[in-house]
């Protein structure tokens, strides 16, 4: 399983994504670049160009016609995803740190830091993708207490918003309402990612107390622990194995103290309902920060501390890879 190294980049790589249909993957770091790649061979489409901070999130619609991006310059932009021109912005008073259309593509949630006095919110803008000029004023505005949101997802249909805590708790939001309908210990550390299942029933979680997690959307129960003996940064769920892979490693400050082997920067592979863990995939030099399967299952791909993503092709054993229990 040779990987296709993407070098389009020049700093820490913050989320990855691949669109609906798997062909394309958008990457975002911390350089105010945001790439589009073909994944099949790693050939850079565009990028786009327009902020001026670091970005920390990116999404597409369904039929990948339009990317939303969100950054540090306390901005999120719509951009037209074949051409890359610039739409619309929306300004913040913070830094903008996840982005997600909804399943329908009506809506957009925005995830916005807690930063200077200024209380950190999830707001929901609705998308008109007839025109490019979209409203500037939010359908909901939630304030999460007692600790701020650091990641959101869109539940099955889209109705609940599950929000992820600095305090690793969890809250299902029915944001038509902008009430919490329940919240669940999760985790005791920051959350640092969330990704739902494809169907929106249960999802995964992972967290600064070195744990990844699975819960149900409903109820927020818990219902698998992935446990690792470094920082999770990212976790994502495979749709043709039960598997889960974990990313995440050594923190970035303290990486220049260690070899990349005892950083534990690799890509951990763990056993969906056994929650053994099954196998590695090396390759970064710094901590992994985001993680993406292709929506076939087919590969997935990696955002690294060291500004390099790694798109791996799953060998033709993967598949027939049966678990010995």
């Amino acid at each position: 399983m040779r990987p296709i190294l993407l070098q389009g980049h020049t700093r820490a790589l913050t989320q990855i994504k691949y669109n609906p249909d798997g062909d394309l993957l958008m990457t975002v770091s911390k350089d105010n670049v945001a790439n589009l790649w073909y994944s099949h061979n790693g050939e850079r489409v565009g990028t786009y160009e327009g902020h001026l901070g670091a970005l920390w999130t990116i999404d597409c619609n369904k039929t990948t016609t339009l990317v939303i991006t969100g950054a540090a310059d306390n901005t999120a932009r719509l951009w037209h995803a074949e051409t890359g021109k610039q739409l619309h912005v929306w300004e913040f008073k913070t830094a903008v740190k996840r982005v997600e259309f909804s399943h329908d593509d009506r809506y957009v949630l925005l995830v916005t830091e807690e930063r200077m006095g200024h209380k950190g919110t999830i707001q929901v803008f609705e998308i008109d993708s007839s025109r490019p000029e979209q409203s500037n004023e939010p359908v909901v505005v939630i304030t999460p207490s007692p600790s701020k949101a650091t990641v959101a997802a869109w539940s099955y249909l889209d109705k609940y918003i599950v929000a992820g805590h600095d305090n690793g708790s969890l809250t299902l939001y029915d944001w038509v309402n902008e009430k919490a309908v329940c919240t669940g210990s999760g985790h005791d550390g920051t959350i640092t990612d969330i990704q739902m299942w494809k169907d929106g029933s249960y999802f995964i979680t992972s967290s600064k107390d070195q744990t990844a997690r699975l819960f149900e959307t409903n109820t927020l129960n818990p219902l698998k622990m992935y446990k690792s003996n470094t920082n999770v940064n990212t976790a994502a769920m495979t749709p043709t194995q039960d598997l889960v892979i974990l990313g995440g490693g050594q923190s970035a400050s303290e990486v220049t103290t260690t070899s990349s082997h005892q950083g534990k920067f690799e890509a951990r592979f763990y056993h969906k309902i056994f929650e053994d863990e099954v196998g590695t995939v090396k390759g970064h030099f710094g901590p992994i920060n985001t993680l993406a399967v292709q929506p076939d299952g087919k590969g997935f791909a990696s955002g690294g501390e060291d500004g390099y993503v790694r798109v791996h092709h799953f060998d033709p054993d993967y598949f027939k890879f049966k678990y010995d229990y």
